[in-house]
């Protein structure tokens, strides 16, 4: 069942957006050669917290880290690490989650690390765009598949690919929500999107193949072919005539 929310927790969650999007402010310009994935993650979870809020990411499903912190051919899930030091020509995902008065943000964006390819930035500016051409179809009665097609056929029109296994979701007091996101779909299909539904959007591109596996760790998620990919994410809410985003 999609949740509709009221006017009163719309508000809940543009307030956890608007800390998220604090915490992304202040860790943006802190991507930089030489700083460890943990280093960046110990700053948002202070952030977060002097915020007044929580990092949700942290113990979900056993989950031990405020920040996915995905570098390069991780997909989604990089946990945070010492000893994983940035280096130039690095792309890393950040994606978190806070709560803050029992409602729920969740965003990520793909950082360049010092001097970086052409390409490795070529593949963040379209993944973005993935976002954007996709919650273009966002508004009261439209169909979610429109959406999903919509960010699947900008992948593929420059090339790249979306993975099948992770999806973006419904959000609100709880981090998972229906409905689930694909990034690939089939226009007109799907359900029918209504006013105070509120979405986490999340293309993930691959600029290899769509093909993955799991880390020992259990949460890493790799490209096979081990090439890069980029991760944009922003939590919105369906309005009448279009949509609002919540963590900008």
């Amino acid at each position: 069942m999609i949740i509709i929310k009221s006017p009163r927790e719309i508000e809940l969650m543009r307030k956890a957006g608007r800390l998220l999007a604090h915490v992304y402010e202040v860790v943006g310009p802190l991507v930089q050669p030489g700083v460890s994935t943990k280093y960046l993650n110990d700053v948002c979870e202070k952030v977060i917290r002097d915020g007044g809020g929580v990092p949700a990411e942290l113990g979900y499903g056993g989950y031990p880290a405020a920040v996915c912190a995905s570098v390069n051919d991780v997909l989604v899930h990089g946990i945070p690490s010492e000893k994983k030091i940035l280096t130039d020509g690095d792309i890393v995902s950040l994606d978190i989650v806070v709560t803050l008065n029992g409602y729920m943000a969740d965003a990520c964006r793909t950082y360049p690390v010092g001097i970086t390819p052409e390409s490795k930035l070529r593949l963040i500016k379209v993944t973005e765009e993935c976002f954007y051409n996709g919650a273009s179809h966002v508004k009261d009665g439209a169909r979610l598949g429109d959406v999903s097609s919509a960010i699947e056929e900008t992948a593929k029109a420059n090339g790249y690919s979306v993975p099948l296994e992770y999806t973006g979701h419904g959000i609100g007091s709880e981090m998972h929500e229906d409905p689930y996101i694909p990034d690939y779909g089939t226009p007109g299909t799907g359900p029918i999107l209504k006013e105070g539904m509120t979405l986490a959007i999340e293309p993930m591109v691959m600029a290899g193949k769509n093909k993955l596996r799991i880390l020992k760790d259990g949460w890493t998620a790799v490209s096979k072919d081990g090439m890069p990919s980029a991760h944009y994410e922003n939590t919105l809410v369906v309005t009448k005539d279009g949509y609002e985003i919540l963590t900008k």
